[in-house]
């Protein structure tokens, strides 16, 4: 059987989807049971085709996942198919700058990009979500929180 050429980063397309306020899947193993765990995020933003940082709340079960096990997946839905993308993530910061809200910084170097979706189906409708409190200050928070992301 031929081996499959599998890339290493994101293609242009993904890197521009990924570009903030999409729903991603975050696959890590959990920490205490080495179980699988799959948990939903949306504060996610490539920073080149190899990289792809994301932040969640400083208590969030996801840091000590990574910690103790640093290999991730995220699930992407878009582009009309689904993408698992493999890598490996570090804590850039436990807490950070500039945001109202106690978040981690995490950034994942890519290891792998495939497209995960069944034979013979597209996607033909992207997820969404809604945030449920006030959208001018979500909006806010948005903004600090993915220029916060891409500080050096």
């Amino acid at each position: 059987m031929a081996k499959m050429d599998v890339p290493a980063q994101l293609s242009s397309e993904l890197f521009e989807f990924l570009q903030g306020d999409k729903l991603v899947l975050l696959g890590t193993v959990e920490a205490n049971s080495k179980a699988p765990g799959v948990s939903a995020i949306s504060w996610v933003k490539s920073c080149d085709e190899k990289r792809i940082r994301f932040s969640v709340t400083t208590n969030s079960r996801i840091i000590a996942n990574i910690k103790a096990n640093p290999q991730v997946v995220l699930t992407v839905v878009g582009l009309e198919t689904v993408y698992s993308i493999n890598g490996n993530a570090a804590v850039l910061e436990e807490e950070m700058k500039g945001v109202p809200l106690k978040l981690a910084k995490i950034e994942v170097e890519i290891q792998h990009v495939y497209e995960s979706m069944f034979w013979g189906a597209k996607i033909v409708q992207e997820p969404r979500y809604e945030k449920t409190y006030n959208a001018e200050k979500a909006k806010e928070l948005d903004l600090k929180v993915y220029k916060a992301l891409m500080d050096e």
